[in-house]
């Protein structure tokens, strides 16, 4: 399979409500717009709020998203009235972590991945230098 695209559909139950939480209170930048969808730029994803959702939030699904300060994004959005589930902090694998949730309670993990985190770490082995 090879895959050219891809995003995550969100069937809210309230679409004008969902819309504006992510454009507005989240600040993400709409990609496009259809009669019945609005598509958001995520990172280097892309989110689709489309259509009314009846099912709901479910605990085993999570939006992740990486910010680079955890701490100031938490902050940023308390202010401008997103629901804050859990404060930042250290998880045992060693990022930085918060939880939001959306309008309709869907979880939003904020993750900061601290500089030392072997996610930032090159793991590749180091060349030789080329010999004169």
């Amino acid at each position: 399979m090879e895959v050219l695209s891809s995003r995550i559909l969100l069937k809210p139950r309230d679409h004008e409500r969902s819309v504006a939480f992510y454009r507005d209170t989240l600040g993400l930048a709409v990609y496009r717009t259809f009669p019945g969808g609005t598509v958001f730029f995520l990172g280097q994803g892309l989110l689709e709020i489309v259509g009314t959702g009846e099912a709901g939030p479910t605990a085993d699904v999570a939006l992740w998203l990486q910010v680079r300060d955890v701490a100031a994004t938490v902050h940023e959005l308390s202010v401008a009235g997103a629901t804050i589930e859990r404060e930042p902090r250290r998880e045992p694998w060693g990022l930085d972590e918060a939880w939001i949730s959306d309008p309709d309670g869907h979880r939003i993990v904020l993750v900061e991945i601290p500089a030392d985190h072997p996610l930032r770490t090159d793991v590749r082995p180091q060349q030789e230098t080329a010999r004169s």
